[in-house]
């Protein structure tokens, strides 16, 4: 159960608004927030982040709840850093003084999504800039490197890996990872839907269409939101998603990590024991032949609409 809070950011529709996400946090659980309730049924927007956190760095506090904002930025992430409380100094001592400043709370996501925008600083972009349409190869890079940075660093403090499933966007293009530090574990389980509408078939219940090729709806989930197992297709471990023009690109991280035989079986008892991964029904492996969703167990939803 993620009790620890939630978060809600999203894009207004109204051009009179000025640039940036709307984001509404708070501490008690998103089950039974009535303002949550009430603020969704008038909320309209293209472009939607959602977050309900079970807490492993940080008290519980408005400022430790996703999604985390910065200028026209918004970010979230499901995982951890392993040996935080080690890298923290390195990782703050790194950044521009402008993002040491920025952090607010006391979580490893907050400092993630600093580093963030550090990394697309000296990348040449500035963060700060709300009519910048960074787009999704430069959200993209800037998140890879973000990846890059903590494994280099998390490396020789602790053999437990980092679980790093970050979603970032600009208001525009959305980008999101499906990463661990491990070559043999399965990272904190991530799925994605597309099609043409979302529709409420029944009382609460509802399905993707697919009337034609079109991608009108995009959702991305650490957990299918529906019952309809065929609407949803896992993302591979140490993958990035890139969502653009309403198109999915999926991109392999290639890095020490990455398995190249695509029979591999990785083990999901990491993730499982993080409670990112749910029930995985055969033995303690990911076996490919298995269709996603039947080897793929339940984790805490970070969603992007």
């Amino acid at each position: 159960m993620n009790g620890d809070g939630f978060g809600v950011g999203y894009y207004s529709l109204d051009p009179e608004l000025e640039d940036g996400p709307c984001v509404f946090r708070a501490i008690t659980p998103a089950w039974n927030n009535m303002n949550l309730e009430r603020l969704a049924e008038k909320t309209k927007s293209n472009l939607v982040f959602a977050h309900v956190r079970a807490s492993t760095y940080g008290v519980l506090s408005e400022t430790n709840c996703h999604p985390f904002t910065y200028h026209s930025l918004m970010f979230m992430h499901n995982g951890g850093i392993s040996g935080f409380d080690k890298i923290k100094r390195k990782l703050v001592a790194h950044m521009k003084d402008e993002y040491f400043i920025f952090l607010q709370g006391s979580t490893d996501s907050e400092c993630c999504f600093a580093l963030f925008l550090d990394t697309l600083d000296k990348m040449g972009f500035n963060p700060a800039d709300e009519s910048t349409n960074f787009g999704h190869d430069v959200l993209r890079e800037a998140l890879l490197q973000t990846i890059e940075y903590i494994k280099n660093w998390t490396k020789d403090i602790t053999s437990e890996p980092s679980l790093l499933n970050f979603a970032v966007t600009d208001g525009h293009s959305v980008v999101v990872s499906r990463y661990i530090t491990s070559k043999t574990e399965e990272a904190a389980s991530l799925h994605f839907s597309s099609g043409s509408s979302f529709v409420e078939y029944e009382p609460g219940q509802y399905r993707m269409e697919r009337l034609d090729r079109g991608q009108n709806v995009i959702m991305v989930a650490s957990e299918p939101l529906t019952f309809e197992r065929g609407d949803w297709i896992a993302v591979p471990t140490n993958s990035i998603l890139s969502i653009k023009n309403q198109t999915v690109l999926l991109h392999p991280i290639k890095d020490e990590y990455y398995q190249e035989d695509p029979l591999y079986s990785r083990s999901s008892n990491f993730a499982e024991s993080k409670g990112l991964m749910g029930s995985v029904p055969l033995a303690d492996t990911v076996d490919v032949e298995i269709p996603p969703l039947e080897r793929e167990g339940r984790s805490r939803p970070l969603t992007v609409s």
